[in-house]
């Protein structure tokens, strides 16, 4: 029986259970927003973004929309409330180029309570016009991370570093290899000091800290962040904050300055589009994983039951959809060769079953390629071991029904071809010179044999010469 039909069923199982989860998934991870609408006309005086996760495209498509907004709407102020655990280098510095060229004032907010703007969040921070924190709330831990699990250098007792390199000399080549990694290292680590010190020097903040931040991954909380001159306010509400804040001057583009007029202003919440929130959706890393395995799946089945469409068409975006999140996240090379390496080795399985073999090293290759495939230690985007875990045993749950079908199939007797002729017993419809014709499953067939036969005798078939079948009489045996 061929691959396509005896999978079809659970194969259909297995796809459409996989549809149903990632439908769940995207219901779940989908941003909620309040559901006010704004009247005809209206123009706020403060629009107020809120944004919670790791920065990403999705971070920055939605400060951009709020920066283009507020223009249109010649806004007072717009205010960013900010919780992140960092994200993205690339998108960082697209949020922080769209505020320094804002000529609406920004004001970075880190609130509620419980909240952080760490890592690539204490560079936007420091890139606002105004930065506050909430009580509870803390920032820092600004080093840049290398992908694949590298360490940047922090510094160090220079002293150890040097009886270390003493007592390693015999390992010249490896210590050249890693002097050039630390090289490479030691820029990207330069690089990320300049750039907040700049920051810093323009918004009149502490420089100093804000490079500790980068070296020695340092910490405060908010208060210790207003007494270091790091942050321009403390406050409890976003309302306590426009008080705080009223009369402030601060500078814009083209050497412009305004003064703010916030104590009074009507706040209005800027909620993500439906494109934002589909970045969001699509840029996670765990439905990354989840797009390609339901991609592959997809056209495995559209494959092997050509004509459904419906596989294929949703396989096909699917993995498209996945590919784009390859293509704008932080992918390990190594843990994204051996992703695909385990889905060829699974869809091998299924096409050409091999009793395991490609399956299980399938499955092996899929979950390493899983938990390689974002670096672990980039805030934000790493796989959750549930996901890798359930669609771990998704591709075993298919691998054993392969191995189970493929098994119960090479045992099952032979039901059609030539091997199934042999053995079989004919009757003789015509002979004449030790050759003639057989009627054998409905079918006249040519026949030979060494022996007399007569019509209407039972013989048996011995062998198949292409249409002709060489034949014994079973009288002849009794």
């Amino acid at each position: 029986m061929s691959p396509a039909r005896f999978l079809s069923r659970p194969f259909r199982v297995l796809f459409f259970t996989l549809l149903l989860a990632i439908g769940a998934s995207l219901t779940w991870l989908a941003p909620t927003s309040p559901s006010g609408q704004e009247p005809e006309g209206y123009q706020p005086d403060v629009l107020v973004l809120n944004y919670q996760g790791p920065i990403g495209p999705a971070s920055s498509e939605y400060l951009s929309q709020g920066l283009a907004k507020a223009r249109e709407r010649e806004a007072e102020l717009i205010v960013l409330r900010l919780d992140t655990p960092g994200g993205l280098d690339d998108s960082m510095r697209q949020m922080i180029r769209d505020i320094l060229a804002s000529p609406v004032p920004v004001a970075v907010y880190v609130a509620p309570g419980g909240a952080r703007a760490a890592s690539a969040g204490t560079y936007i921070l420091y890139a606002a016009h105004v930065a506050a924190m909430a009580p509870g709330t803390n920032l820092g831990a600004a080093t840049p991370i290398r992908m694949g699990g590298l360490p940047l250098p922090f510094g160090g007792d220079s002293s150890e570093e040097s009886s270390t390199q003493d007592a390693d000399s015999e390992d010249t080549e490896e210590n050249s290899s890693l002097e050039e990694l630390d090289t490479s290292s030691t820029k990207t680590l330069e690089d990320a000091v300049a750039y907040i010190r700049a920051l810093a020097r323009l918004r009149d903040r502490n420089a100093d800290w804000a490079e500790r931040a980068v070296r020695q991954s340092a910490s405060l909380s908010h208060s210790e962040a207003l007494e270091e001159g790091v942050i321009d306010y403390e406050a409890r509400t976003l309302e306590n904050l426009l008080e705080q804040i009223d009369g402030m001057f601060v500078a814009l583009p083209e050497d412009r300055r305004t003064r703010l007029s916030t104590s009074n202003a009507t706040v209005d919440e800027i909620n993500p589009d439906w494109r934002i929130e589909l970045l969001a959706i699509i840029t996670n890393p765990n439905l990354t994983l989840i797009f390609l395995m339901l991609g592959v799946y997809g056209l495995i089945f559209e494959f092997m039951n050509p004509g459904m469409f419906f596989p294929g068409i949703v396989g096909a975006i699917c993995l498209l959809l996945g590919l784009y999140s390859v293509a704008v996240l932080p992918v390990n090379l190594t843990g994204f060769a051996l992703l695909l390496l385990g889905l060829i080795l699974m869809v091998g399985e299924a096409f050409a079953p091999s009793f395991g073999v490609l399956g299980i090293g399938g499955v092996a290759a899929f979950v390493l390629g899983g938990t390689l495939l974002f670096d672990s230690s980039m805030p934000g985007y790493e796989i959750s071991p549930w996901t890798i875990g359930v669609m771990t045993l998704i591709s075993v749950l298919l691998l054993i029904i392969v191995l189970r079908m493929a098994i119960r199939s090479h045992r099952r007797p032979i039901q059609a071809g030539a091997e199934e002729m042999i053995g079989q017993q004919a009757e003789v419809l015509k002979w004449s010179g030790g050759k003639g014709y057989i009627f054998v499953h409905g079918e006249r067939w040519k026949a030979v044999c060494d022996e007399p036969l007569k019509k209407g005798q039972t013989v048996e078939i011995l062998t198949l010469d292409g249409l002709t079948a060489q034949v014994r009489s079973i009288e002849t045996d009794r």
